[in-house]
């Protein structure tokens, strides 16, 4: 009877001891009207426990870097803008290895990365140490790259080579006349120069901090630093730029567009720091301009967007496109000058608290490992 009794004490250690190795810890954050309610870091057993899991999720990953976006930081300030609701685990980009999967796309073990798809948005997100999601959501971690600099891409640096494509479709090629990025200095920007100086072209760098950051550009590999365009009403000036990235929704944004060469194009993501343009429509019927907006949601199955499977698809092989041509670019250097830091995940309100938040598309997160890291802030979890 007494070995018996120890037996069953055994066991029962082990399985505590294993739910305690299963459990997980993931932020919560709860917030009504735009007012923060809370926002804390909890643990849990399973990721069913998760407050918004997604219905169709079929793949379990094991999270080992997240990064730190704009949405995030506006997300755990309470702000419900891009929220579906609270409460909800943020985090809209995750880098990690299949823990189960349930689909034939995936086996424990991948290397996965995930971004888009509106997850720490309408559906519980990156800042866990787990998290579910559909299988088509997930693109497999770049072979050149690690799962930190993935996290050190993360949205940012994808939705910059989006725009990138996007403008390469629409005829931009290297020549004499430069290619312009405005909202040089936030994570989109950067990687924008970085990918646009990586493909060979004359990129000129705008930003309002152009002096103190002329050095961080040059390293990136831009050509020339400038200010912040000044803004002139005149509809039609010289034509100075091949192409226009606009990543933070820039107030010259219609200067630029009036400078752009014959047939040029302009991709525009953001809203940072404007969200009206004042433009002419000249440059437009005279010179036959392009302004592209670009979206990097590229949603598959996700409730308010296109339903018809066919559109997943495209959506799906443009995602898997992305990461393909990221990879090909072997940007590891670009990628040590932007990293600032890695930082836990219990530091993450202090850092979205941070007022070069307002600026910043970027910065990975380590929920695992305590370190350093910011402009592609990395968490590691």
């Amino acid at each position: 009877m007494l070995s018996l009794a120890r037996s069953a004490r055994q066991r029962h250690a082990q399985r505590v001891a294993y739910r305690a190795q299963r459990s997980f810890r993931a932020w919560v954050v709860d917030a009504d009207k735009g007012k923060l309610k809370s926002r804390e870091v909890k643990h849990f057993e399973h990721v069913r426990e998760l407050p918004q899991p997604d219905p169709d999720a079929t793949v379990t990953v094991d999270v080992k870097y997240s990064d730190l976006n704009y949405k995030d930081a506006m997300i755990f300030q309470g702000q419900h803008g891009v929220v579906r609701r609270f409460p909800l685990v943020p985090g809209i980009d995750c880098a990690g290895l299949v823990a189960s999967s349930t689909s034939e796309l995936w086996q424990r073990g991948d290397a996965v990365v995930l971004t888009g798809n509106k997850i720490g948005q309408h559906s519980d997100g990156g800042y866990s140490e787990q998290c579910r999601v559909q299988a088509e959501w997930l693109a497999p971690k770049p072979e050149s790259l690690t799962l930190e600099e993935s996290m050190i891409i993360g949205t940012a640096g994808f939705t910059a080579m989006q725009m990138v494509l996007e403008l390469q479709d629409a005829g931009l090629q290297p020549g004499p006349a430069p290619v312009l990025v405005l909202g040089a200095a936030g994570g989109a920007g950067s990687m924008a120069v970085a990918i646009l100086a990586q493909l060979g072209y004359k990129v000129v760098a705008s930003s309002r901090r152009a002096e103190s950051l002329s050095s961080y550009f040059q390293e990136l590999g831009a050509f020339d630093v400038i200010g912040a365009l000044e803004r002139n009403p005149k509809p039609l000036q010289d034509q100075r730029w091949s192409a226009v990235l606009d990543c933070a929704g820039s107030p010259s944004l219609g200067t630029a567009l009036a400078q752009l060469q014959y047939q040029g194009a302009c991709a525009c993501i953001g809203v940072a720091g404007a969200q009206h343009v004042e433009a002419s429509l000249y440059p437009f019927v005279l010179r036959g301009i392009r302004l592209i907006g670009v979206d990097a949601t590229l949603p598959w199955n996700v409730p308010g967007y296109p339903g018809d499977v066919a559109t997943w698809r495209r959506d799906r092989e443009k995602r898997l496109e992305i990461w393909r041509r990221l990879d090909e670019l072997k940007l590891h250097q670009a990628l040590r000058t932007m990293h600032e830091a890695t930082i836990p995940l219990e530091e993450l309100p202090q850092w979205c608290e941070m007022p070069g938040m307002k600026g910043t598309q970027d910065t990975p997160l380590d929920h695992v490992f305590p370190g350093r890291s910011w402009r592609g802030t990395s968490v590691g979890v």
